[in-house]
């Protein structure tokens, strides 16, 4: 019985944490001519801008980004487009892939690092 009701919490649980995903055209919205400063589990900090073209500009590095169904896509050169889903909360996102939290960042105006 146990069992049966973990798994209940658990179900009720997962439309939840998917209904506060943002949407694409909520995503487009929140980083279009937007920095967003912040750190990511397996790399570390990061700072990028994401400019209204679609292109990511970076501490030397320019990139491209895309809104695929609601998730953002992150194509870095030699390398496959790899799309995240986010949850937006303010100024504050967070990085989502696979169901776990990758990382997150705070969103500024415009290019504040001059990229």
């Amino acid at each position: 019985m146990r069992n049966l009701t973990l798994l209940s919490a658990l179900l009720l649980a997962m439309p939840a944490f998917a209904q506060d995903l943002a949407t694409g055209d909520a995503i487009k919205a929140a980083v279009s001519d937007m920095t967003i400063q912040g750190s990511m589990t397996s790399s570390g900090p990061y700072a990028e801008f994401y400019a209204a073209d679609g292109t990511i500009k970076g501490n030397g590095y320019t990139a491209a980004w895309s809104i695929k169904d609601d998730t953002m896509c992150f194509t870095y050169e030699g390398s496959a487009p790899d799309c995240w889903s986010v949850r937006i909360n303010g100024d504050q996102v967070t990085w989502i892939k696979d169901g776990a939290e990758g990382g997150t960042g705070t969103i500024v105006a415009g290019n504040v690092n001059n990229f």
